[in-house]
C-alpha cells in the first residue's frame, strides 16, 4: 500500500480526531508518485502508525481518514461502518419517519460519502476520489444489508470539481425511480429525485420541523424558502390557524402543493407565493406568530463569509419586524462558512435594527442522524436559533 509521513509535530491534530490531513503536513509519499483516490497508510514523522485514508495530492485536503489505529481494507472498512450507521439510526430515527441521513460522511467514519434513505430507495452521494473507488462496493454492501428498491448515485458540486472528478448521475442498483414517497414525522412527502436538491430533499431539518409543530397551534405561521413545503406541512401538523409559504422556484412551490393535497389538506390551507422571501417580508404589513427562516447557503466560500454576514443581519431583521408580539423564530444558517457564534452575532445585531427584544429557548442544528466527529468542527454546517420576542 502506498505510504504518506507527516511533517514533525503535524500529528497531533490527526490523532485528535480531525479525519483531514493538508498537504503542508505531508513530508512525503512513498511512492513519490500517488495515485488520487488510493489507499494509503498515514504514519507519523518517526514511522509510527496512525492509521489508513486515502489521498488525493491536487487537492488542499491531500488525505482523508478512514481509520485510526490499524490499516484495515476498504471492503472492511465499509462494512463496520455501514453496520454502525445503521444501529445508530435504528435508535435515533423516530417510527415515524423512514427517511434520513444514513452516512454522514466523516461523522460516520466513511469521508466524502453521503447516504440518504427514502423509504427503500437509497441515494448515495460520492464526492471525492477516493470516495468514487468504493463505488461498487458499497453498492454491494448496501445491497446486502437493506435490499432496497433501487440505489441512486447523484454525486455533484464543487467538492468533486475540486477533486478533478466530473459531476454523475446514475443507478446502481435495482430501479430507475424518479419520485418516491416517504414519511417525515408521520407526513407524507414525494421526493422527487430528478429536479429535488441535494439527494432531493433536506432531511437535516427533520427534527426542527417536529419542533416547529409543536409550538404552531392557532397560530400564524410564515415559512420563508418554503422548498417542498416542509415547515408548513408541519405548521399545518400542529394545528395552524393560518400558513404562508414562500419560494422563489415555481417548481418548488409546484412541489410543495403537491405534497400539501398528498397530506389530505383542504384548497387554500396554505397560501403558497411564488416570490422572493425577503421581497415579501420587507413589504408585508402582516405579523406572524412563528416565522421559519431557512434561506440557501449565502456563504459558499470563506471569502463569501463578510458579505453573508450582511445578508443574514438584513434577512433576520426583516423576519424579526414580521414577528407578532411575543412570537417565535426559527432561524438557520446552512452556510459551512458562517455558522456558531458567528450566526448568532448576525441575528443579535438583527435584533438590535429590528428595535426588538429576543430570547433563545434552544440552539438548533441538525439531528442525530447527521453525527459530527468531535474533532471535526469543520463537519458541522447547520447552525439555528429558536427565539422568542418578549412582547
Amino acid at each position: 500500500m502506498e505510504k504518506v509521513f507527516l511533517k514533525p509535530g503535524r500529528d497531533a491534530t490527526v490523532r485528535g480526531g480531525n479525519p483531514w490531513i493538508f498537504s503542508g503536513a505531508i513530508e512525503r509519499t512513498e511512492p513519490r508518485a500517488v495515485t488520487p483516490g488510493s489507499p494509503v497508510e498515514v504514519h507519523d514523522a518517526s514511522g509510527a502508525t496512525i492509521g489508513l485514508g486515502y489521498i488525493n495530492p491536487a487537492t488542499t485536503i491531500a488525505v482523508r481518514m478512514l481509520a485510526w489505529g490499524g490499516t484495515p481494507s476498504i471492503p472492511e472498512i465499509i462494512d463496520r461502518r455501514l453496520s454502525d450507521a445503521l444501529a445508530l439510526r435504528t435508535l435515533v430515527v423516530r417510527d415515524d419517519s423512514d427517511c434520513y441521513r444514513l452516512v454522514n460522511g466523516e461523522g460516520d467514519g466513511l469521508s466524502g460519502i453521503v447516504i440518504d434513505r427514502y423509504g427503500e430507495v437509497l441515494v448515495v452521494q460520492l464526492l471525492t476520489a477516493g470516495a468514487d473507488r468504493m463505488r461498487d462496493d458499497l453498492a454491494l454492501k448496501l445491497t446486502h444489508y437493506l435490499k432496497p428498491r433501487a440505489i441512486i448515485e447523484r454525486s455533484s458540486g464543487a467538492v468533486r470539481k475540486n477533486e478533478g472528478l466530473d459531476d454523475r448521475e446514475a443507478v446502481l442498483a435495482g430501479e430507475d425511480l424518479t419520485n418516491v414517497e416517504v414519511r417525515e414525522n408521520g407526513i407524507r412527502i414525494v421526493v422527487d429525485f430528478q429536479h429535488g436538491q441535494k439527494t432531493g430533499y433536506f432531511l437535516d431539518q427533520r427534527e426542527n420541523r417536529a419542533m416547529l409543530a409543536t409550538l404552531c397551534r392557532g397560530a400564524r405561521v410564515l415559512d420563508a424558502y418554503c422548498y417542498a413545503g416542509g415547515f408548513a406541512l408541519a405548521a399545518l401538523s400542529g394545528g395552524a390557524a393560518r400558513v404562508v409559504a414562500i419560494d422563489t422556484s415555481a417548481r418548488a412551490i409546484g412541489w410543495a402543493q403537491r405534497n400539501l393535497e398528498l397530506n389530505g389538506h383542504r384548497a387554500g390551507a396554505a397560501e403558497l407565493l411564488h416570490a422572493d422571501a425577503a421581497e415579501y417580508l420587507r413589504a408585508t404589513k402582516e405579523r406572524f406568530d412563528v416565522i421559519a427562516l431557512d434561506p440557501p447557503p449565502l456563504a459558499r466560500s470563506r471569502k463569501d463569509a463578510d458579505r453573508a454576514g450582511h445578508l443574514y443581519v438584513e434577512l433576520n431583521a426583516l423576519a424579526i419586524r414580521a414577528l407578532a408580539p411575543g412570537g417565535r423564530l426559527m432561524t438557520f444558517s446552512c452556510s459551512t462558512h458562517f455558522r456558531g457564534e458567528d450566526f448568532v452575532r448576525a441575528v443579535s445585531i438583527a435584533q438590535s435594527k429590528a428595535k426588538r427584544n429576543l430570547r433563545i429557548l434552544a440552539h438548533l442544528g441538525p439531528g442525530p442522524d447527521h453525527p459530527v466527529l468531535l474533532g471535526h468542527g469543520e463537519g458541522e454546517y447547520l447552525t439555528g436559533l429558536l427565539l422568542q420576542d418578549l412582547g
